[in-house]
């Protein structure tokens, strides 16, 4: 495909990074020149210096022939006008725009035709508001992602010393659930990837991803893992856009204190949230941390704007008595060095974000894309369509499907069941199909699996 990418940010960066990899034609659009060298030198693009929302400097990008303009530069308003002037102008069939603020979220009628023709709107921080309500809904979890609207989910666990299943092979699983059908869809053994046979034995620190229909993902976890207590007392640091709208969601079920370094912005939290405690402070102050009783706290989340702020503020926390640490961390190689040790889960907006984005790039129905280890693997829901003559899924066994190397499907969903795939369950059509690929040089071949052939016309 031929894409352009307004904006060379953090996520505009990642997502060029993981489309380029895959033979796009990629086109970055901005006007900082060191970020845009910086890029060119590093990936497979074309880079182009300007405002995208200018006419000339789209059609300098490509925009005349371009299947999709993505806008995702820190201005809303220049990624809606840069949408509609690749609409009335270029034409361009998929615009997607990234819009942080409420104000306009709330209008959904401005993102229509004859308004604003913005195909896919994209908020990151709705997104990691998400993503970390999820990780609080399953303690112990360090990812959980949604599949089949909800019906499935995939969630990775480390494996921890006692663990019921730890020293056994995954073949036990059955025999300690016989009343719960789950299956594990992949392990990483020291940063590599195992693909899962029924005797592949699970050791401890093992980071292991598992698929289970979604009232069942408790009990599985505890197969994994010592069960831990529900959280309840949550402690929020930094409250811009994510940390706001994570209380706001938050503060009905859990006790929530924030922390904002400014003062007007403390005073603004705290007119606009009901039962959280809005503290303003620094959270890198130890005898703040100290005062608001750390050692009681069950999950510190740490969502400033400052990756150093939240590393610091992470290990103080954890050394101090906090239960758990959630970092969000945008550069990439700290998220590498950090998560495992003192901080238990380090959050990237950028691959948070990434999935729904590649949602719309990839070919075939795919429905759903979720980033895995940040950027190392990708799990996705595709449909499958048309018959055994038309199609490479449809009629045939799990076992018969050629799949490419380090794929394997975890999951079909069926309507309303939920299908573990045994090398014996047939494909049908219109079932909703969840692969773990882990080698990401093979997402094109799993595009190809779910492309109907011209039998079907």
């Amino acid at each position: 495909m031929k894409i352009i990418i307004l904006g060379a940010g953090q996520v505009g960066g990642t997502l060029a990074e993981n489309l380029s990899s895959e033979k796009n034609d990629i086109t970055i659009i901005d006007t900082d020149t060191v970020r845009l060298r910086e890029l060119a030198d590093r990936i497979d693009c074309k880079t182009v210096y300007g405002h995208g929302s200018f006419p000339h400097v789209l059609r300098d990008a490509g925009a005349d022939d371009a299947d999709m303009l993505v806008a995702v530069t820190n201005s809303d308003e220049t990624n809606m006008v840069a949408c509609q002037v690749a609409y009335t102008l270029f034409r361009t069939p998929t615009k997607i725009s990234r819009i942080r603020s409420s104000a306009y979220l709330k209008q959904t009628e401005l993102f229509k035709a004859d308004a604003f023709p913005i195909d896919v709107l994209i908020s990151p921080e709705q997104v990691v508001t998400n993503y970390i309500r999820r990780l609080l809904e399953h303690p112990g979890a360090l990812q959980v992602l949604d599949f089949a609207d909800g019906k499935v989910q995939l969630v990775a666990v480390k494996a921890y010393y006692g663990g019921l299943l730890v020293g056994h092979a995954i073949s036990a699983l059955k025999d300690h659930l016989p009343d719960i059908d789950t299956r594990v869809a992949a392990i990483f053994r020291r940063n590599k990837a195992i693909e899962p046979t029924g005797d592949t034995v699970i050791e401890a620190d093992d980071e292991v991803f598992f698929v289970a229909a979604t009232e069942h993902i408790p009990k599985v976890m505890s197969e994994l893992r010592r069960a831990e207590d529900s959280y309840k007392r949550i402690i929020i640091a930094g409250g811009g856009n994510i940390g706001y709208r994570l209380a706001r969601a938050l503060e009905k079920d859990y006790r929530i204190k924030l922390i904002e370094h400014s003062e007007e912005r403390a005073r603004y939290l705290s007119e606009n949230l009901n039962k959280t405690v809005v503290l303003h402070g620094s959270a890198t102050d130890k005898t703040l941390l100290e005062e608001e009783n750390i050692e009681n706290t069950d999950v510190f989340c740490a969502l400033t704007n400052d990756d150093e702020v939240n590393i610091m503020s992470s290990l103080l926390a954890k050394r101090h008595g906090a239960r758990k640490c959630m970092t969000l961390i945008n550069k990439a190689a700290y998220a590498d060095l950090v998560q495992g040790g003192m901080i238990d889960v380090a959050i990237s907006p950028q691959q948070a974000t990434i999935g729904s984005l590649l949602t719309h790039v990839r070919r075939g129905d795919v429905v759903n894309v979720h980033s895995l280890r940040r950027g190392a693997a990708e799990a996705i829901e595709a449909i499958a369509h048309g018959d055994r003559n038309s199609s490479k899924v449809v009629g045939r066994e799990v076992s018969e499907i050629r799949l490419p190397p380090g794929t394997n499907i975890g999951a079909i969903v069926r309507g309303d069941e939920v299908i573990m795939a045994r090398s014996d369950v047939v494909v049908e059509s219109n079932d909703h199909v969840i692969l773990f690929v882990m080698n990401k040089r093979h997402i094109a071949d799993v595009e190809r699996l779910f492309q109907v052939g011209l039998g079907f016309f």
